[in-house]
C-alpha cells in the first residue's frame, strides 16, 4: 500500500472525503471519527456512501474556521 499524500483544507476540492482524510485534518482518531457517525454525536455528521463513510469538506472547513 502506497501512502498517500493529505491535500491541504484549503485547497481540497472534493466535496467529502473519507475518514482517514478527515481525521487527520481534524487531529483525531479515525475510531473517533467512526464512534460519531456510530452513536450520532460529535461536531460533524458523515455521508454513507457505498458503505463506506465520506465526511463533508465544507463542514470540516466550517468547524476549523478556514476560508474557502
Amino acid at each position: 500500500m502506497v501512502a498517500r499524500a493529505v491535500i491541504p483544507l484549503e485547497r481540497e476540492t472534493r466535496s467529502a472525503i473519507p475518514s482517514a482524510e478527515a481525521a487527520h485534518h481534524l487531529s483525531r482518531s479515525i475510531k473517533t471519527l467512526h464512534l460519531w457517525a456510530c452513536k450520532g454525536e460529535g461536531p460533524l455528521k458523515p455521508l454513507r456512501v457505498n458503505g463506506r463513510l465520506a465526511w463533508p469538506v465544507a463542514d470540516i472547513k466550517r468547524l476549523m474556521g478556514v476560508e474557502g
